[in-house]
């Protein structure tokens, strides 16, 4: 639901909704940290998939990257981090007139994504990315061992948000059907949808609640693979 459908649901304001959100928001990001704690912290992974999924922030002309890490075999969501981006394309232009110049934070916040990940993957462990030309940098900074596998991307196909891809065999499929998933149950995610993002924090706590509840609920888990 949107947060002003909640808002009518529950009988209470919408600024009720964003307190009570950034409240369970924050505990959920210490219980994600502690299920990673006893799950991972004595069996790493030797696996693993990423990649970023683009949204915006009000307009399409202030984009939004959102770096995802899952777990191929359970779709264990791992970790996220969302990006500032400056717009592309024929947006570029309309965007830098109306609001100035948009600083790039993907490079950042890269940085934060690969060093935060060591805890929990083997040092050798197989990355399988798209062929982004940014992120082998990163990730041999920070994971000097470890082997990056790079996918052609395909297109994407009608189904599943446009985030699976027409493919006979999809390399990346744990990850974009997660993508897919996101879309499907975050409104402000939809393809095409007037829920938007209004700020960046706000997607930040909603998205933690969704991995919470991907990860508890819509999973299986580690011990079943």
């Amino acid at each position: 639901m949107t947060q002003t459908r909640l808002a009518r649901e529950l009988k209470v304001t919408r600024k009720t909704v964003v307190r009570k959100i950034r409240f369970l928001a924050e505990r959920e990001r210490k219980n994600h940290e502690e299920f990673l704690k006893a799950t991972l912290k004595n069996r790493p992974l030797s696996e693993i998939q990423f990649d970023d999924l683009e949204t915006s922030e009000h307009t399409k002309c202030k984009p939004l990257s959102v770096t995802l890490a899952v777990e191929p075999k359970t779709r264990k969501i791992l970790q996220f981090a969302v990006s500032s981006m400056p717009a592309q394309g024929h947006l570029a232009t309309i965007s830098r007139r109306k609001y100035g110049y948009r600083i790039d934070e993907r490079p950042e916040k890269w940085e934060r994504f690969m060093r935060e990940l060591q805890a929990w993957v083997t040092p050798e462990c197989t990355w399988t990315s798209d062929e982004n030309p940014h992120y082998p940098a990163h990730l041999k900074r920070h994971h000097p061992f470890a082997k990056h596998v790079r996918v052609k991307g395909g297109r994407g196909a009608i189904t599943g948000q446009g985030e699976l891809k027409k493919l006979k065999f999809d390399p990346l499929f744990s990850l974009n059907h997660t993508c897919a998933m996101l879309r499907a149950n975050m409104s402000r995610l939809f393809r095409r949808t007037w829920n938007t993002t209004k700020n960046k924090q706000g997607l930040i706590d909603h998205l933690t609640l969704y991995v919470s509840f991907h990860n508890r609920f819509l999973t299986p888990p580690f011990s079943e693979v």
